[in-house]
């Protein structure tokens, strides 16, 4: 099958009878199809010639969907509808033998199986080939269900080929390895384990004294609990255009349930890109408002904070809220007025970017602040707000949190409310990760002008747009293209977006300014032309600028075919395996093992949470936590 969208978007399939008849009768087909059989004349030049034509990229070592590679008369094709390698052996124009075979990937010197599945669900946790962690017996890597009892028990794999068979009934016994790729396997039936454990409890028990301290600074601080308006919230929430998720409803009742308490908040609210986090921010924001206090909101980007002040003016300003934003959008006078009316009381919502962390800013009485994408806020930025004003509520929004939030959120240090439910109607966003080839780049421009959409093409530098743009235009795919990137001044960037809004082109060639802020109903496809260069999370936070509307979308993260660096492959890995509506949780776990946890816990606790993993690090540190609160 060739690379090329109309068949990824059918997922796997084997070739059939119907493939048969529609390669008889449809030219398409004759030329998007290729048969080869075993005892088969075919010169071997040709056949690789083929595959090339195809859109398959030729590299060194076979690993991924889209690739082949060739040694001597032995070619391995990975085909786009298959789950497993082909290895085609040819004795001179002979096709001699076609086999199938299990897919590796060389981590560290190691050899692991990869177990590919289509599913699509957050309770997939475990693949073949995975470490885990069991809490009673240590580092294992998991092996799969075990026949024999009818794959009622999964089996572990531990040192000096000991075995641990695990009743389904009891897999809440057994995490995933989060922490180093290469952990010290354990030994079944000897005490290293329980020391280990003992050990790692001791350092985290003096660690939560430390992070206990900090904590109890800021719950000693106390402020009246906010009152509830029924009539007025009831209204407010009428006026949502949209019904409210389960997840919604929970997060706003635990938001609100913190709000009424005595003690300042401290929540995280993840959820994944268009799942509604910024309506449920708007609530706490109306309730803040109706106890007589202020609010602020900062995000990252001016294209961000501008899509904010947009919502909050639509959903707001009717109930007779007073609205402003402060970004390098507005004039310097015009900022000193805006600061003037924080600083009176006659502001409610300020909404702006880094331009609120100025020394110049004053507010009457600020109640709330609500921190947009907090990635991409450092923790003195969090805490300036808590310095000025340490009864300050804050709620943090994240789709994939950075790993010191989402350590805090998992060890119970900080509270996190999750939005894993997606709006209805919302559908998940097809990935696929192929090595880069013009092939695939043009029938994916030219499948999504077929359906009238949008696409984003991502360039990772602004010096390589020119080139891609010559790429692009020499595709003659007839694509209108506009140009986005952080160089242009903010009003010509707002423009940019305005015109792709409106459709005046249809692919916006961009630098990753797009991951905050865009939202485009029409824009279904995404291509990124070197995804090698992105964080994991940032990937995923790219991916969920598309499918906005109702129309299915395809995220396309291809790779330069030479050889890929470890930590790039794993992102790419797990970018294509937490691909479900709702990954974003997952994803920055995964973030958190890639890019470790020294800057969470410091170089002496991260060795003891790869010792056992960070799961159980975080679980262990939790009662630790409640331990010593109590």
């Amino acid at each position: 099958m060739a690379v090329t969208p109309s068949f990824l978007e059918k997922g796997v399939f084997p070739y059939s009878t119907e493939i048969a008849k529609l390669r008889s009768a449809n030219p398409w087909y004759q030329r998007n199809t290729y048969v080869v059989e075993k005892n088969q004349q075919i010169q071997l030049s040709h056949f690789l010639r083929k595959l090339a034509e195809l859109g398959y990229s030729k590299v060194w070592e076979t690993s991924r969907k889209g690739e082949f590679s060739q040694r001597g008369g032995v070619v391995r094709v990975f085909p786009i509808n298959a789950e497993q390698i082909y290895t085609v052996e040819f004795s001179g124009n002979l096709v001699e033998t076609i086999n199938t075979e299990e897919i590796k990937s060389k981590i560290k010197g190691q050899e692991k199986k990869i177990f590919r599945s289509n599913l699509q669900l957050p309770t997939s946790n475990f693949q073949i080939g995975d470490y885990v962690v069991h809490i009673d017996h240590g580092i294992g890597i998991f092996a799969g269900e075990d026949p024999p009892t009818g794959g009622d028990d999964f089996v572990l794999e531990y040192a000096a080929g000991d075995k641990l068979f695990v009743p389904k009934t009891e897999t809440q016994r057994i995490t995933p390895y989060l922490g180093l790729k290469t952990p010290r396997i354990s030994r079944l039936g000897t005490p290293i384990w329980s020391i280990t454990k003992k050990k790692a409890k001791e350092d985290i028990v003096e660690f939560a004294k430390e992070l206990l301290k900090i904590l109890a600074k800021r719950k000693l601080v106390k402020r009246p609990p906010y009152q509830t308006f029924p009539e007025q919230e009831d209204e407010f929430v009428a006026n949502f255009e949209h019904i409210d998720t389960p997840d919604q409803q929970k997060a706003i009742l635990e938001i609100f349930s913190d709000m009424e308490r005595s003690v300042p908040m401290d929540r995280v609210l993840t959820g994944d890109v268009g799942f509604g986090k910024t309506e449920v921010a708007l609530r706490a924001a109306f309730k803040t408002i109706l106890n007589n206090k202020q609010v602020a909101l900062i995000a990252p980007t001016t294209i961000l904070a501008d899509q904010h002040f947009e919502v909050a003016k639509k959903r707001l300003e009717q109930f007779g809220v007073s609205i402003a934003k402060a970004s390098r959008l507005e004039e310097n006078y015009e900022i000193k007025k805006i600061f003037e009316k924080a600083k009176n009381g006659s502001l409610d919502i300020l909404i702006g970017t880094h331009k609120l962390l100025g020394k110049g800013l004053e507010f009457k009485n600020l109640g709330l602040l609500i921190i947009d994408e907090e990635q991409k806020f450092g923790v003195a930025h969090k805490e300036h707000f808590k310095k000025i004003n340490p009864v300050i509520d804050i709620l943090t929004l994240s789709a994939t949190p950075i790993p010191r939030t989402l350590s805090q959120a998992l060890s119970g240090i900080t509270n996190i409310s999750r939005i894993e439910t997606p709006p209805l109607g919302k559908m998940t966003v097809q990935t696929y990760v192929l090595p880069k080839n013009k092939k695939i780049i043009k029938d994916a421009i030219k499948y999504e002008l077929s359906r009238n959409g949008q696409i984003y093409f991502l360039a990772n530098r602004i010096h390589k747009m020119p080139q891609i743009l010559e790429e692009i235009k020499s595709l003659k795919t007839k694509v209108k293209v506009g140009i986005l990137h952080g160089r242009m001044g903010e009003k010509n960037i707002i423009k940019t977006m305005h015109d792709f809004r409106e459709k005046k082109f249809n692919l916006l060639l961009s630098t990753t300014i797009i991951e905050n802020g865009l939202d485009i109903s029409e824009a279904n496809t995404l291509i990124v032309e070197d995804a090698t260069k992105l964080g994991l999370s940032q990937a995923h936070q790219l991916r969920g600028r598309i499918g906005r509307g109702t129309k299915e979308a395809h995220a396309y993260f291809l790779y330069p075919t030479q050889h890929l660096k470890e930590k790039a492959a794993l992102r790419l890995e797990a970018l294509e395996r937490y691909s479900w509506l709702g990954a974003g949780i997952e994803i920055a776990k995964q973030d958190l093992e890639i890019r470790g946890a020294g800057n969470i816990l410091g170089k002496a606790q991260s060795g003891v949470a790869y010792k056992v993993g960070l799961n159980l690090y975080f679980q262990l540190l939790e009662e630790t936590i409640k331990e010593l609160g109590s």
